[in-house]
């Protein structure tokens, strides 16, 4: 059952969590360590563009997901469904949710939805025409 979690729900509670609890969206601008490069800027990691890596690292776990087979499937597409929704639904409604990593991991996951069903259904494709040229014979 664990397997059915869309992973992706991960990224929408540590957002909420970050943002409700740790003092709104100005958290996302936070420095988490900068590199220096050798044309002499920096390159600064922030702790939203640690939330995108985030949820890109998950978004490819749930697309291996999403090339299972059978009523588990369904089950998983559905969920990451609901997520898709209830990112979509605090995006419009929550004042905290205007945020362009919010908005970027709400787009992450949109491409979860749309690649799991474009799986499935070629998996599905695919498996019919590998069964329907087959014996042509009497039983």
């Amino acid at each position: 059952m664990l397997t059915n979690v869309p992973l992706l729900i991960v990224p929408f509670i540590v957002y909420n969590i970050q943002v409700f609890l740790n003092g709104g969206i100005g958290v996302w601008e936070n420095e988490i360590f900068s590199i220096p490069l050798i044309h002499g800027d920096a390159w600064v990691m922030k702790m939203g563009d640690l939330m995108v890596m985030l949820a890109l690292v998950l978004l490819f776990f749930e697309i291996l997901k999403a090339t299972r087979v059978g009523a588990s499937s369904v089950i998983d597409h559905l969920l990451s469904t609901f997520v898709f929704i209830a990112y979509l639904v605090e995006f419009l409604v929550v004042k905290n949710a205007a945020h362009s990593v919010f908005f970027i991991l709400m787009t992450i996951a949109l491409v979860d939805v749309l690649a799991g069903f474009t799986v499935s259904i070629r998996s599905a494709t695919r498996d019919v025409n590998v069964g329907h040229g087959g014996y042509h014979g009497e039983y």
